[in-house]
C-alpha cells in the first residue's frame, strides 16, 4: 500500500460519517494486540486548545529524553501530521505501513458481521499501533470530538487533561454547557488525576464526575493559579507563572500568543507537575525547555508575507473567536483588518460574526474544502461590513491582498480546514516556509 492509497483507504470510510461510540475501536485494537496498553498515556480535551496543551506536554516530556509520541487531529496539509514521534511526523511509508496493517484487522472485522469502523477509529489505531512500534514510553493523545465516547477513550493515562468547555459540535456532544462538559468529563478514569481550566457549570460537571471516579482534581483557580506577562516584543510570546496552591512556582517561556495559550499552558504545566512526581527526569529544566520550544502552527500563527502582516489562526467556534479577538487587540490594537473568512455550514456562525467583525473591517467570504462549508454568498450577507463573496479561498486570498495598506493586518480566520490550501498556495506563490 502507497501513501496515496492509504489516504484514499481512510478517506473512504469517511462516507460513513461521525459514529461515535467504543465498540468497533476496542475489537480493532483487539485484533492489533492492544498496542495502547504498551505504554504510558495522557489524554487531553476541550472544546479548544487541546492541541496546544497535546503539543506542549509532548515537547517537554521530549525535552526530558523520552520517547513520545503525539496524536492530534485535524491536520493543516497533510495525514502525516497526527501522528508524530519525537519531533517527526511519521513518514509516508510508514503512515502506509500502519494503514495497512489496520486495513487488514478492519477487513477480518467484517468479513465476521462487525460494522465497518469509521475514519477517525482507523486513524486512531493505526496511531496507537504506530507509537507500540516505535516503543515510544509516552503518547500525549487528543480527543477527537467530545470525551466519553470518542475512539481515543480506550486509553488509561498517567492524567486526564480538560481545557475550557464551550458550545461546539452541539449535534454530537449536547445543546447546552453543561451536556457538553459530560461528554468532556467521559474521559476522567477511576483513580486517575484530572487536570482543568474549565469554569462555572463546566467544572461542577467535571468536578461530579471527578469525585464519582475517585480522580483527584486540580482546577485553575483552585488547585493552581497562573499569571502570564507579555515579552518586551509581544509577537515573541509571554512568560507564564503556575503557582499549586501549597506554593511550588513554575515559570515558563511560551512562543504562542493569547490570553488563552496562557491556560492552556497552565494546565500542560500543572500535568506535567503530577507527571514529575514519579519521574525524574521531569525538571523545572525540562519543562522550561520543552515550552520555550513548543511549535503549533496555525493557532495566530504570525507571517511577514511581502512586507504585510499576516495572522493564520484556526478558530471555528465562538470561543475560538472570542479569543482570537482578545489576542488581536493585545498584539496590534487598532491596527486596521483585512478577513479571508470561511466556515462551516453546522458551526455557531451568526455568533461567531457577531463579535469577529466591526464596521470599518473588509472581509472576503470564501467556501471551505468540504462540503460542509457555509455559503460564502450568505455569509457576505450576513456581515456588519464590507463583505466580497468569492468562488475560491486563493480568490478570497488574492482579493484581500491587494486590499491591504501598509499598516493593515491580512487575518485569515474561521475553520481549519482552509489552512492546507492557504498555506499551500503561500508557499507556492511566495517561496515562503511556513
Amino acid at each position: 500500500m502507497t501513501y496515496e492509497e492509504a489516504v484514499s483507504y481512510v478517506e473512504n470510510a469517511s462516507t460513513f460519517g461521525i459514529q461515535l461510540g467504543l465498540r468497533r475501536i476496542t475489537e480493532l485494537l483487539r485484533r492489533l494486540q492492544d498496542p495502547q496498553k504498551k505504554y504510558k498515556t495522557v489524554h487531553v480535551t476541550g472544546t479548544n486548545g487541546k492541541g496546544s496543551v497535546t503539543a506542549m506536554i509532548a515537547s517537554v516530556l521530549e525535552t526530558a529524553g523520552y520517547e513520545v509520541g503525539r496524536y492530534t487531529s485535524p491536520h493543516l496539509e497533510s495525514y502525516t501530521e497526527r501522528i508524530h514521534v519525537n519531533g517527526k511526523d511519521i513518514s509516508e511509508d510508514a503512515f502506509a505501513t500502519a494503514v495497512q496493517t489496520v486495513a487488514k484487522a478492519v477487513e477480518s472485522m467484517q468479513a465476521e458481521g462487525w460494522e465497518r469502523p469509521t475514519a477517525f477509529e482507523m486513524l486512531t489505531a493505526a496511531a496507537f499501533w504506530y507509537f507500540a512500534e516505535r516503543k515510544v514510553a509516552y503518547a500525549v493523545i487528543e480527543v477527537g470530538l467530545g470525551g466519553l465516547l470518542d475512539s481515543t477513550n480506550v486509553i488509561i493515562p498517567e492524567v486526564a487533561v480538560i481545557t475550557n468547555v464551550d458550545l461546539d459540535h452541539m449535534k454530537y456532544c449536547g445543546a447546552t454547557i453543561a451536556e457538553i462538559a459530560v461528554q468532556k468529563a467521559g474521559i476522567i478514569k477511576e483513580g486517575v488525576p484530572t487536570v482543568t481550566t474549565a469554569t462555572g457549570e463546566a467544572l461542577a460537571v467535571i468536578a461530579r464526575t471527578a469525585y464519582k471516579k475517585h480522580s483527584r482534581l486540580y482546577a485553575s483557580d483552585h488547585s493552581f493559579f497562573v499569571t502570564a506577562d507579555s515579552l518586551s516584543d509581544p509577537l515573541r510570546g509571554q512568560t507564564v507563572t503556575v503557582r499549586e496552591a501549597y506554593g511550588f512556582t513554575v515559570s515558563a517561556t511560551l512562543p504562542l500568543l493569547g490570553e488563552h495559550q496562557k491556560r492552556n499552558c497552565a494546565a500542560a504545566m500543572m500535568a506535567l507537575l503530577l507527571l514529575a512526581r514519579t519521574q525524574k527526569p521531569l525538571t523545572r529544566t525540562a519543562l522550561e525547555k520543552g515550552i520555550q520550544q513548543v511549535r503549533w502552527p496555525g493557532r495566530f500563527q504570525v507571517l511577514q508575507v511581502q512586507g504585510r502582516t499576516v495572522v493564520i489562526d484556526g478558530a471555528h467556534n465562538p470561543a475560538g473567536i472570542h479569543a482570537f479577538c482578545q489576542t488581536y487587540d493585545r498584539v496590534f490594537s487598532k491596527r486596521p483588518r483585512v478577513f479571508v473568512f470561511s466556515v462551516l455550514a453546522d458551526k455557531a456562525y451568526p455568533q461567531m460574526v457577531q463579535e469577529l467583525f466591526h464596521a470599518d473591517d473588509i472581509v472576503f467570504c470564501a467556501p471551505a474544502p468540504t462540503p460542509r462549508t457555509a455559503d460564502p454568498q450568505q455569509l457576505a450577507a450576513l456581515l456588519p461590513c464590507a463583505a466580497t463573496a468569492c468562488e475560491t479561498l486563493e480568490r478570497a486570498w488574492e482579493e484581500a491582498f491587494h486590499a491591504l495598506t501598509e499598516d493593515a493586518v491580512l487575518c485569515v480566520v474561521g475553520s481549519l480546514y482552509m489552512q492546507n490550501n492557504i498555506r499551500k498556495y503561500i508557499q507556492q506563490k511566495y517561496g515562503l516556509s511556513i
